[in-house]
């Protein structure tokens, strides 16, 4: 392998940057997003290189602090959220109180693994963290749909596509959990895939959801897709916070959608 000239790379970086950056220098809200992000001395080192436990972390301290705000509101809103929809379940008639609970259980652990991996100072228990951080994604999203499911008149088709959708997020746990680190770009798709596969039941579904519900739940679909964008855009800063920011809003409009169904039928 030819020797890196760390000066010469980040010397061609900036000028590339300056280059695609000069019809717009006079827009401040623009230089503080598009500021130029070497790629770290960690990055260049091969996957079989590398030692174990070690993340290649490139965000500085205001992006740190932004994701941490995010996370922090998350956090705060998920907990009182859990709260009301719980107490809201408890006095449904329809969807009965285990799919609340394995819903907000999902959402609550997605959140606190997501501020864990992310806050945590760069160390062998931040790669353990990743591992459950990703994971976690693949368990809010079977989790998120549980209580529609349990809505669905057709005992056959809610049983076929609960077995379907917890099978697959439980194989995506696995792979993130067994084999961290490999497939990053894979795991996008099939997260997305997943999150989608609720089309499958559009003929069962709306019968049974409230228009609104039904609303949130595609708008917060959209979210989460548009949002992969930025997850995937690494040269924009705040790009973590931004990303995390979608995580947010969709969460909270399928939140929204599950507190509909249950004020529906209570």
């Amino acid at each position: 392998m030819y020797p890196i000239d760390a000066p010469k790379i980040k010397r061609f970086e900036y000028r590339c940057c300056l280059h695609y950056l000069a019809p717009v220098r006079s827009s401040r809200v623009l230089k503080l997003l598009f500021r130029r992000k070497p790629i770290s001395e960690d990055c260049r080192v091969l996957p079989a290189e590398k030692p174990r436990g070690q993340i290649s972390w490139k965000y500085d301290r205001a992006e740190i602090i932004a994701d941490g705000v995010v996370h922090a509101a998350g956090i705060i809103l998920g907990l009182i959220g859990a709260v009301a929809i719980v107490s809201v379940a408890l006095k449904s008639r329809t969807i009965e109180i285990a799919p609340t609970l394995i819903y907000i259980g999902g959402l609550i652990t997605m959140l606190g693994f997501s501020a864990a991996y992310n806050m945590w100072p760069i160390s062998p228990t931040k790669w353990l963290l990743r591992r459950f951080d990703h994971s976690a994604i693949y368990l809010l999203i079977a989790g998120t749909y549980t209580p529609f499911l349990a809505l669905m008149k057709s005992s056959l088709a809610s049983a076929t596509l609960t077995i379907g959708i917890w099978s697959s997020a439980l194989l995506g746990m696995f792979l993130k959990l067994a084999l961290p680190g490999r497939f990053d770009r894979l795991s996008i798709a099939l997260y997305l895939l997943l999150g989608w596969s609720g089309v499958i039941a559009y003929d069962y579904l709306p019968p049974v959801l409230p228009s609104s519900s039904l609303w949130l739940i595609a708008i917060g679909g959209i979210l989460y897709s548009f949002g992969t964008i930025f997850h995937m855009w690494e040269k924009l800063r705040f790009q973590n916070a931004i990303w995390h920011s979608f995580v947010m809003l969709a969460a909270g409009c399928h939140y929204s959608a599950v507190l509909a169904c249950l004020r529906a039928s209570s």
